[in-house]
């Protein structure tokens, strides 16, 4: 079936049959021919399919996506290669935007499930014990607040997500050894658990004492959403550092749905997902597959991202929330969140940059962890299947996975009167520096327009910048 390397793929695989085929009952179950798929061709051949049901779901042709999913379930997998796995959860996602059509089918399949609120916060401890990304955020925005605060006696932390008490351990052990001694140090932690704030307070108190640091822990028991500014109880004389990691994101699901108008892209039909030319297909990681433009026309471009941006240009919750930390004159703020671009105003957007960035995150995962793994399988179900669904599934206020890019972000923080700050120096060796000890080549760092990118080979993952009131 297959010819020579020299000989076009087009004429030499079962791609060529891919924009000429129909979906439909025909083709049969289990369609034996997908067998003879080879590995890059299979994923080529996965991608088509779950950007066909993407369009027939977003014009409502929903016969026709249940086509497209039924083929997806016989070459996707959770415990597959990186593009098996990965299909799996973007098919699941679009199964779940299908059957909220149906909302009384849709309560009625969900109305046994008990959220697992202590499995969500394991999964995500998991996350930051086996890589590095919050380890370098924590080095990088620790960083910023001791040099910010150098020479100060009182210092107020905020955390608006107070769920890692490593970040604060490190911190006070920093503070400890300060030439001039260690500061009176307040964190406020805002969370909705109590349990987890109460937790955290314990652990840093004892630390604290361990190190004859002042301290003190005030809890604020709240959604980010549902913050009074008035609870944060920040006091006249305090150096004021706020930290906020893969937050502020969440607060755009809050946004004036109305101000959002699908674009015309939003009403493509199936035959606008064209695939003209295979180049020959020896990639080896999914990345390296959608960065080669195998989806003629269907590749994330820049005007999404300012579309994204101007979607948001009455965004009032947000522009109120930054509008409230403005008011606390905060000596710096770091803040780092997810630098994609998920926040389109439809679900073809959303699916096309999304598929780039879990893809990343996705080849991080075989690069470091057994396709055997336990945690693995964890982190890929609990933490990034959930977010692929909500990107996917999810409108309105339900959708909180709302990631941005920071040049998005830098705008927003500019009309809310802060000003871009440099990054420490030292920071950023530091941050090198842990990262090389993990041995794997493909964690990278990088400055971009004033903050620091963590990237996994060269898709930028996370942004970090840090910021000071401009009065």
């Amino acid at each position: 079936m297959f010819q020579d390397e020299g000989t076009s793929s087009i004429t030499s695989s079962p791609l060529q049959f891919f924009t000429m085929m129909s979906l439909s009952p025909k083709l049969g179950s289990p369609y034996p021919w997908l067998r003879e798929l080879k590995s890059e061709e299979r994923g080529l051949y996965l991608i088509h399919l779950l950007l066909t049901c993407a369009n027939h779901v977003a014009v409502g042709s929903l016969d026709r996506a249940n086509l497209a999913l039924d083929q997806i379930s016989h070459l996707a997998s959770p415990d597959g290669d990186t593009m098996q796995r990965i299909a799996a959860y973007f098919a699941e996602a679009l199964a779940d935007r299908i059957l909220k059509t149906w909302p009384g089918l849709y309560k009625a399949f969900n109305s046994t499930k008990i959220p697992m609120v202590s499995e969500e916060i394991l999964v995500k401890k998991l996350f930051f014990e086996m890589f590095p990304f919050l380890k370098v955020v924590f080095v990088l925005t620790n960083q910023a607040i001791v040099e910010a605060m150098e020479g100060e006696k009182m210092i107020h932390i905020i955390d608006l997500n107070a769920n890692e008490t490593a970040q604060w351990l490190a911190l006070l052990q920093v503070l400890s050894v300060r030439p001039e001694g260690p500061p009176h140090l307040r964190i406020t932690g805002v969370h909705p658990q109590k349990e987890i704030l109460d937790q955290m307070a314990r652990r840093l108190t004892n630390e604290a004492e361990k190190l004859d640091i002042p301290f003190q822990f005030n809890s604020v028991i709240s959604r980010l959403e549902d913050l009074d500014m008035e609870k944060l109880r920040v006091k006249t004389g305090e150096a004021l550092a706020i930290n906020s990691v893969l937050q502020l994101h969440n607060l755009l699901g809050y946004d004036n749905e109305a101000l959002q108008k699908p674009s015309p892209s939003a009403a493509k039909n199936v035959n606008g997902v064209q695939y003209s030319r295979y180049p020959h297909l020896n990639q080896t990681t999914l990345s390296e597959l959608l960065d080669k433009d195998m989806v003629n026309g269907c590749s994330p471009s820049p005007d999404s991202v300012s579309s994204s941006a101007l979607s948001q240009a009455n965004a009032t919750k947000i522009d109120s929330f930054l509008n409230g930390l403005w008011s606390l004159t905060p000596k710096v703020m770091v803040v780092t969140e997810q630098d994609s671009n998920h926040n389109g105003t439809t679900v073809m957007e959303r699916l096309l940059e999304a598929l780039h960035t879990y893809a990343a995150i996705f080849d991080c995962l075989e690069s470091n962890m057994s396709r055997t793994s336990l945690e693995r399988l964890k982190l890929e179900k609990m933490l990034f299947g959930e977010e692929i669904k909500n990107i996917i599934a999810c409108e309105g206020a339900e959708r909180k996975e709302r990631h941005e890019k920071h040049e998005n972000w830098s705008q927003r923080f500019d009309v809310a009167g802060f000003r871009q700050v440099p990054l420490s120096y030292y920071g950023m060796l530091q941050a090198r520096s842990l990262l090389q000890g993990y041995g794997c080549g493909g964690y990278r760092m990088k400055e971009e327009n004033g903050c620091v990118m963590i990237c996994w080979q060269d898709r930028p993952l996370f942004s970090v910048s840090a910021w000071r009131c401009c009065k």
